[in-house]
C-alpha cells in the first residue's frame, strides 16, 4: 500500500512539474482521467513547428497520434473554448481542459466517430469539422442550426468541439476522445501529451488495422508515432471530404 502511494504521489509530482513548463493549462486534469503517451511535437511538411498562431482559423487539420494510423483533428476555433465536465459512453465521468493557445482556441479530437468509427481515409472522409452553419436535428428532437461543430456524415453524428465535443445530434453514445495538447511558454510550439475520454483504438485496430497497415504503409498499425507528428489540412489528406 506505501508502494502504490508513493506512485501515485510521484505522478502527481511529476505531472505538476510538466504543467509548470507549459503554458494553456487551463484545468488540471485528474490523473485517472486521461492516458499517458509519448510527447509529440506537432510539425508543417516543412518540419518546422506548429504554434496556435500557425493554425488558420476554421480549417480542420489532420495529424497522427499517439499511433501513426490513429488520425487526430486539429482545429483553431477562432474563439475561446472553456473547460467542461464529460461523461464517456461506460459512465465514467472526465474533465476537458478546454482550448490551448493565447486565445484558447486550439482544440484537438481523436478523428474517429464513436459510433462506427469513421474517420478520414485517403480517398474520402466522412467525418469533418465545419466552419459554417450546419443544420441538423437536436437530441430533443428540434431543428437547429449550428457554426463550428463536427459532423459525421456516415450516420449524421453532430459533435461540439467548443465543449469536449460533446454529442448534439445523431447516434454517437459518447463524445470524440479529446488529444491533450500543450504549448511551450518559451516559444508556444504545440505538442500532443495525452489522450482521454472514451477511446476507439482498440476497436478501431479490431475493425480497421489491416487496411491502415496498407494506406500508411507499416506493418504494426500500432506502432507509436515517434517524437514529432506532421500536420496537414483535411482536404490535402483525403481527397473527398463529404458535408450534409
Amino acid at each position: 500500500m506505501a508502494d502504490s502511494l508513493n506512485r501515485r504521489e510521484f505522478t502527481r509530482l511529476c505531472s505538476s512539474m510538466i504543467a509548470g513548463a507549459f503554458a494553456g493549462a487551463q484545468l488540471p486534469l485528474r490523473a485517472e482521467d486521461k492516458v499517458h503517451y509519448p510527447r509529440a511535437q506537432l510539425l508543417d511538411n516543412n518540419k518546422q513547428p506548429i504554434t496556435a498562431a500557425t493554425l488558420d482559423a476554421g480549417e480542420p487539420y489532420l495529424f497522427f497520434y499517439p499511433f501513426v494510423t490513429t488520425p487526430c483533428f486539429l482545429i483553431n476555433l477562432g474563439t475561446s473554448a472553456a473547460a467542461s465536465a464529460l461523461t464517456d459512453s461506460g459512465g465514467k465521468q472526465y474533465d476537458w481542459r478546454g482550448g490551448v493557445g493565447p486565445d484558447r482556441s486550439v482544440v484537438a479530437y481523436s478523428a474517429i466517430c464513436s459510433h462506427k468509427m469513421s474517420h478520414p481515409a485517403k480517398e474520402i472522409s466522412f467525418i469533418n469539422y465545419r466552419h459554417d452553419t450546419v443544420s441538423f436535428y437536436n437530441r430533443e428532437g428540434k431543428n437547429e442550426e449550428r457554426t463550428g461543430v463536427i459532423s459525421c456524415c456516415s450516420e449524421r453524428s453532430i459533435y461540439d468541439p467548443r465543449d469536449g465535443a460533446r454529442v448534439l445530434s445523431g447516434p454517437a453514445p459518447q463524445p470524440l476522445a479529446a488529444i491533450e495538447l500543450q504549448t511551450e511558454e518559451s516559444t508556444g510550439h504545440l505538442f500532443a501529451t495525452a489522450s482521454y475520454g472514451g477511446e476507439m483504438y482498440e476497436r478501431f485496430f479490431d475493425k480497421f488495422g489491416f487496411r491502415a497497415s496498407m494506406e500508411h504503409r507499416v506493418t504494426d498499425p500500432k506502432k507509436p508515432v515517434g517524437k514529432s507528428s506532421t500536420i496537414r489540412k483535411l482536404a490535402d489528406y483525403s481527397g473527398q471530404t463529404i458535408k450534409c
